[in-house]
């Protein structure tokens, strides 16, 4: 689906026009033209990208193609960007939807193949044509990328209330197959969070220091706070990931330490049976000339040494704590 919208002086003239009004719209210096690929098809997105654009065919690859990192290319006519969007739910999990910006001098296009709630937003907004409009691409894009950068906020809020489960139920019950599951699930999560925000931040880092001509000097201290934005998002997400990785560590040291004593108590059962089986051993070897054969209430006598050498040493074994 593709939808276009039009801007002159800030104001929005025209919307949703048709491939020929479009391309005609296109050719005229007076206005800023953002067109959105929601899911196109095959021949949208040949009619758009190659036909009505003429963008560079690696790019168009870039595009189409999945990305699973963010990056940047600058073009001579235009900037190509690859950013990604995150939800989060306890039932769908972590999930990323891939958001790609060619922005020009008079024009911004967007791509993208599921619904953004960054996208149907600024459309709302711009729809209600309140208020002074964008008056440069430069703008749109800024705009897209702050609704972005805004939605992480309450994935964060839903990871950070995951993660004080997590540390609960180490620290004071015991955990079981599908916790550890649920624990490497979120383990993952933030690795590929991590590995989302750090190249967003360095694109948004190098057009905050104006080192594009497609982006206004009025606007760079716009993107120099989405910039700081995402340095306090980069550093939050890290100290999540740390704290998870210590409840993974005392998860494993409780784990250890379970494992332990299971062995101690089995090494103190042994332990305990050692009398029973030096006595039944020596007792019960077939010797013809055995004196305690013909001692008066010998197997009593056995019997008892037996008792007090278990008990013995089963208060040794208990004053070590061992059962």
């Amino acid at each position: 689906m593709i939808h276009s919208f039009i801007f002159s002086e800030g104001k929005l003239v025209g919307r949703d026009l048709e491939f020929e009004a479009l391309r005609l719209v296109h050719g005229d210096k007076g206005l800023i033209v953002w067109v959105d690929l929601d899911n196109p098809t095959d021949d949208e997105i040949k009619n758009v990208l190659e036909g009505l654009f003429q963008f560079h065919p690696l790019a168009i690859e870039d595009c189409v193609t999945p990305s699973p990192l963010p990056k940047i290319e600058d073009y001579e006519d235009y900037l190509f960007m690859v950013t990604h969007a995150v939800d989060y739910s306890r039932q769908n999990k972590f999930a990323t939807t891939e958001l790609d910006l060619f922005l020009g001098k008079e024009f911004i296009v967007t791509f993208h193949r599921q619904p953004l709630r960054s996208v149907t937003a600024l459309i709302e907004r711009l729809a209600k044509n309140v208020g002074l409009g964008p008056r440069g691409p430069d703008r749109i894009a800024h705009s897209l990328l702050d609704l972005l950068v805004d939605n992480f906020t309450p994935m964060l809020a839903e990871l950070n209330t995951e993660l004080e489960e997590i540390e609960d139920i180490v620290l004071t019950r015991d955990s079981d197959k599908k916790f550890v599951s649920e624990l490497l699930q979120v383990r993952g999560d933030f690795s590929k969070l991590r590995q989302i925000v750090r190249p967003q931040r360095d694109i948004i880092e190098r057009l905050a220091r104006g080192d594009s001509k497609f982006i206004r000097a009025t606007l760079l201290p716009y993107y120099r706070d989405l910039r700081d934005n995402l340095a306090r998002l980069e550093e939050t997400v890290t100290g999540y990931h740390e704290r998870l990785m210590m409840a993974f560590d005392i998860y494993l040291n409780k784990a250890a330490g379970e494992a332990n004593e299971g062995i101690k108590f089995l090494t103190a059962i042994t332990a305990i049976t050692i009398p029973i089986m030096v006595v039944g051993t020596w007792y019960g070897m077939n010797f013809e000339h055995m004196r305690e054969l013909q001692t008066p209430h010998g197997y009593q006598a056995a019997l008892g040494v037996t008792l007090v050498f278990t008990v013995l040493t089963a208060i040794y074994l208990k004053k070590r704590k061992w059962f």
